[in-house]
């Protein structure tokens, strides 16, 4: 019978405290029963919270209750910490291969090392991927992303489960643009994103696909996030445009949804389920044979799997040695949080973000320095700070770069990286008004009055193309070599300094200095700018003129 006229669909809400193997969920696990567990934005968390130790050995006790156990990963899982951007991914990716993960999905950083990087980092994970949404536009066949399937149905039994994988299409502007293009500079890998209704009939072809081959069940791993600035392209919008998907499992937000129903386009309720960041939980979708799905967060397990406990001491302790070298002191706390813990450093200017501009002008020499805050990944607590510490700060490994612009450039620039910001930057849990392209600053003051709309146009890859005459960045000032601040002016041009993620390849779609004259092209990397601020401009010592925010970014 088909699979929903054979079943109805009564999802169960469960957030679970699990303290032991799988025989402590809520109705305990049945032979018979078809277990899921999921991860998402791990990024590298090799030992924190859970760990893959905990993980490891939680897939093992649930092969004890059931043999119908997979394991998925919705994305993020490659890139974030020292680790990760030493070995280029390599070691996450062998993380992986040693948890067992059978199906995982392509988070936006998952493109951080390249294309051809990637193809290998695939590979070596041992999981097949998933991407329903990904296609090659250039030339011939792709020469990398040969190992991505659109879905992939799993027996389980008699019972038939399809997986879908669907990537946000923010994976353009929040990784490194041009490793989407070929060598002329035309965009060649695309997501099914010019629309919502393209991105989203691409999802319903292949449901409908895999409806049509016999699936029981169709679940979808996403990377799409519930955030508002990723509007129309998250999660719930995909389930209230489709139908006939079960359940949607979700990553890139790092939001924590232990279970949620979302109405689909036929006003039934789907799944939805996230488990946040960092292995902080793990998530487990049982779906038993009375059909009623159930979902739940695993938010601590006290059992670790030997063998993959002892590989993470044995890399870790290669890496031992360099970690721990201090580099500088701080006498204040440098964030990018909020007194509550919100995040704020995609919305509000935070004095860690002034400490990174600051490094990059003072190191380039520049006129004016510019760091997207989604590049600013950790905080460093006051006291000793190591090169681990600055690693976890800057984990990509761009390289210092310094371009010729002109004040209008600038300015459109900091229109377009300001589109998204709210009058306020929290809703007293979580951040609102988000742009990972929110600029922190060095050698400016201006203000962003919210209560103008964004006039930003961009393309189909969400790259600036113009702004309308009505703007919301005003009063804009250059810091002068005699420490005075004076208006910015369009016609000028200025010394503009970031990185190459930002300047060369128009990260988060800010792509008004790509064509510029470079002065510095390819320098340091963006680690080696922070401690070479430390060390030598403020002589090891972050004082107490970075205790809080300098009043750079007014917000209205």
């Amino acid at each position: 019978m088909e699979k929903k006229r054979r079943r109805f669909l009564a999802v169960m809400l469960a957030a679970a405290l699990m303290l032991g193997g799988c025989g402590a969920s809520r109705d305990g696990a049945r032979a018979e029963d078809i277990v899921i567990l999921y991860t998402n934005n791990v990024h590298c968390a090799g030992e924190d919270a859970i760990g893959y130790a905990g993980l490891a050995a939680y897939r093992k006790q649930c092969e004890q209750e059931t043999p119908y156990v997979t394991l998925v990963d919705c994305g993020d899982a490659l890139q974030g910490d020292v680790m990760g951007t030493i070995s280029r991914g390599e070691y996450p990716a062998e993380l992986m291969a040693r948890a067992g993960y059978d199906f995982a999905v392509l988070g936006n950083h998952e493109f951080d090392y390249g294309m051809e990087q990637l193809d290998r980092l695939m590979a070596l994970t041992g999981a097949q991927y998933l991407g329903c949404n990904i296609r090659y536009t250039g030339q011939g066949e792709s020469p990398f992303l040969s190992r991505l399937l659109p879905y992939q149905i799993v027996s389980y039994g008699d019972v038939a489960v399809a997986f879908i994988g669907v990537s946000t299409p923010e994976c353009v502007v929040e990784s490194v643009p041009a490793y989407f293009r070929d060598e002329a500079g035309n965009y060649v890998y695309d997501f099914y994103g010019q629309s919502e209704a393209e991105l989203y009939g691409r999802v319903q072809e292949n449901v409908d696909a895999c409806v049509e081959a016999g699936a029981d069940y169709v679940v979808v791993l996403s990377h799409l996030g519930t955030d508002g600035a990723s509007a129309a392209f998250t999660a719930p919008d995909l389930i209230a445009a489709t139908r006939g998907i079960d359940a949607v499992l979700d990553g890139h937000s790092h939001s924590v949804i232990p279970a949620d129903t979302v109405q689909n386009a036929e006003g039934e309720e789907v799944l939805l389920s996230s488990t946040g960041t960092g292995l902080g939980n793990i998530g487990r979708l049982t779906i038993p044979a009375d059909g009623a799905l159930r979902a739940e967060l695993i938010e601590t397990y006290p059992e670790a799997d030997g063998d993959m406990a002892d590989y993470i001491q044995s890399v870790e302790k290669d890496f031992e040695a360099q970690w721990a070298e201090r580099v500088a002191v701080s006498e204040v706390a440098l964030t990018t949080v909020s007194a509550s813990g919100v995040r704020l450093v995609r919305n509000r200017e935070t004095n860690l973000g002034d400490l990174c501009a600051d490094a990059y002008r003072a190191v380039s020499g520049a006129d004016i320095a510019l760091v997207n805050g989604g590049g600013i990944r950790a905080d460093l607590p006051a006291g000793e700070i190591t090169y681990a510490d600055i690693l976890e700060v800057q984990p990509y490994g761009n390289t210092l770069c310094v371009v010729k612009a002109t004040g209008q450039e600038i300015l459109d620039a900091l229109e377009m990286a300001s589109r998204s910001c709210l009058s306020t930057p929290d809703d007293g849990a979580n951040a609102i008004g988000e742009n990972g392209g929110f600029l922190q600053v060095s050698g400016l003051q201006y203000t962003i009055d919210t209560s103008v709309p964004s006039t930003v146009e961009t393309d189909a890859q969400g790259n600036f193309l113009s702004c309308g005459a009505a703007r919301r960045v005003r009063d804009v000032m250059v810091l002068g070599e005699d420490g005075a601040y004076t208006p910015l002016a369009p016609d000028q041009v200025y010394t503009v300094a970031s990185h190459n993620y930002l300047l060369q390849e128009g990260g988060d779609g800010l792509n008004l200095f790509m064509d510029n004259e470079r002065v510095v092209d390819g320098g340091v990397a963006d680690y080696e700018v922070l401690i070479t601020y430390l060390t030598e401009e403020l002589h090891g010592t972050v004082g107490a003129a970075y205790a809080l925010p300098q009043g750079r970014i007014k917000v209205l």
